[in-house]
């Protein structure tokens, strides 16, 4: 059932077998898990079921490194980010999990093998109706991957959620489920430990109208994301003055992003017709409804990465426009700015078709119509490297509720662009290889990294994984360091953020925690 915290009697002190702060994909993930148990569950959400200015207030603080949206990339009511994601799901490598000797604090406390059955259930739960992640035979329907020179670059597959916005598709659940409560409008301010710091004592609540009460769990969930699980334990120092699970200054720490380059290079084709049926059958597969099931990208085989020592990248491909034997002038009334700008085409146009003769005059005929060949749209985003450097701590400002704001100081590292660079220039030699098409790298070679083209406002490694306490927040099971009842939930476990949109994963993880949780109390609490 559902609970306004603005009603909540001033005062109220509420007992409950288990705490879930945050209704975002991983809390409600682990929350349906629980319902009908017989495990009492109170999911603490800071909105309601609409989007509030006021709420999402509370996000905003302050930028100490690359310039980021922090209150845009993010939605605080229930349901969270999944109220606006776009659906893209895949999941990691069994490379992504490895410590890779090349990607300093790289190496995950489990491995894909510990989430290959949780990542089938987070396929049900996101509602993917196919297990076809790898498999090219399911999408094929006549078409053919790119024939690509090389072992470097492959086609891989997302598919797509549709994608599901779980605070409206599985409300009903939480509604009906007798063992559930959850608290709307009601934002946790600490969460307070035990006087020796091993324990999770009582949760702190409060509204923005005002009413304050308490939660007392036997255990307790952080599933607030990537950046506020960080603030949260930050802020929760009365009892450990660096904040809970930080005697080791990791907490916040190692934030990662997906940083995005919208035109990273220029890539042509001799023909659409080459690249067509890739097109159509890889890059995008859309129901008789509209809905897109299927998306084709470009990405590095392992034996590259391992090769190269680099990080990942995913490209995305869409046919932008022909280059045409002649450019068309410009209309006679045509504007002056509307003739330099028809002027800087021609230039341009001109050196693309100097190069895709280049290439027709290897392998193709002319062609027959007046196009010579097809400029390509592209995007990239890539895996960045954990940095300890980057990171969530506090501002000295703060917010309605009294609380210290974010401060987030995201830093990429030369390697990073160094690496986005290489595998541009892997897929260059890929299409120069196949002889149909020519690639002109845009990405410049960088000695810093300061200001990012785009991102994923995919938030992660805050709070990450790791069986030593002095490199991670919590251990393999998601509990944190030196607390006996407090797990950690969402994309701030995350060791290293691979290149691939984090949703699927950490549902996963969301699922295989809830199964930890059930044995625990199962065992009995005093385990916990």
């Amino acid at each position: 059932m559902f609970v306004d915290g603005r009603q909540v009697p001033d005062g109220t002190v509420i007992e409950t077998d288990l705490a879930i702060i945050g209704a975002g994909a991983a809390g409600i993930s682990i929350a349906r898990e629980l319902a009908g148990s017989g495990i009492s569950v109170a999911l603490i959400e800071s909105g309601g079921f609409e989007f509030d200015a006021e709420t999402q207030d509370l996000y905003e603080g302050e930028i100490a490194g690359v310039d980021y949206p922090l209150t845009s990339s993010r939605l605080r009511y229930f349901g969270g980010t999944t109220n606006h994601w776009g659906g893209w799901c895949r999941p990691f490598e069994p490379l992504d999990f490895e410590e890779r000797d090349w990607v300093p604090y790289s190496g995950w406390p489990i491995a894909r093998a510990d989430l290959d059955p949780f990542y089938e259930r987070a396929r049900e739960v996101l509602q993917i109706r196919s297990p076809a992640f790898d498999d090219a035979s399911a999408w094929e329907k006549g078409g053919q991957p790119l024939p690509l020179a090389g072992d470097e670059v492959e086609t891989r597959f997302f598919l797509y959620s549709p994608p599901t916005r779980m605070g409206k598709k599985y409300r009903p659940d939480i509604e009906r489920a007798k063992n559930v409560t959850c608290y709307l409008h009601s934002n946790v301010t600490e969460i307070v430990a035990s006087p020796n710091g091993a324990e999770v004592e009582r949760l702190d609540v409060a509204t923005l109208s005002g009413v304050r009460f308490t939660v007392k769990p036997k255990a307790c969930v952080l599933a607030t994301g990537g950046i506020e699980n960080a603030r949260l334990l930050l802020l929760s120092n009365s009892v450990e003055e660096a904040g809970l699970g930080n005697r080791n200054g990791i907490v916040g720490r190692f934030f990662m992003e997906h940083p995005h380059v919208p035109s990273p290079a220029t890539f042509l084709v001799t023909g659409l017709d080459l690249v067509a049926d890739w097109y159509r059958t890889y890059t995008k597969v859309v129901t008789p409804a509209g809905n897109v099931v299927m998306r084709g990208c470009l990405m590095f085989t392992e034996d590259y990465l391992r090769r190269t020592k680099r990080l990942g990248t995913v490209m995305t491909f869409a046919p932008s426009h022909p280059i045409l034997a002649e450019d068309e002038p410009p209309a006679a009334d045509a504007s002056e700015e509307e003739k330099a700008k028809a002027e800087e085409a021609a230039k341009r146009n001109a050196v693309f078709r100097s190069v895709l003769q280049l290439a027709r005059s290897t392998t193709a005929s002319p062609a027959a119509s007046n196009e010579i060949g097809w400029r390509l749209g592209v995007g990239c985003a890539s895996e960045q490297e954990p940095n300890p450097a980057s990171r969530v701590t506090l501002s000295d400002e703060t917010d309605a509720l009294g609380l210290r704001r974010t401060k987030l100081a995201w830093r990429l590292k030369k390697s990073d662009a160094d690496s986005l660079r290489g595998n541009l220039e892997a897929v260059a030699r890929a299409f120069g290889g196949w002889g149909e098409g020519r690639v002109q790298i845009l990405f410049p070679e960088r000695d810093e990294w300061t200001e990012a083209e785009g991102w994923g406002n995919h938030h992660l490694g805050t709070t990450r994984m790791s069986v030593d306490p002095r490199r991670g927040v919590v251990d393999a099971e998601c509990r944190v360091h030196g607390m006996s009842n407090l797990f950690i939930a969402g994309s701030s476990l995350f060791t290293t953020g691979s290149t691939v949109n984090p949703t699927l994963t950490l549902v996963a993880l969301a699922l295989r925690l809830s199964d930890h949780l059930k044995r625990r109390f199962a065992a009995g609490a005093s385990e916990l």
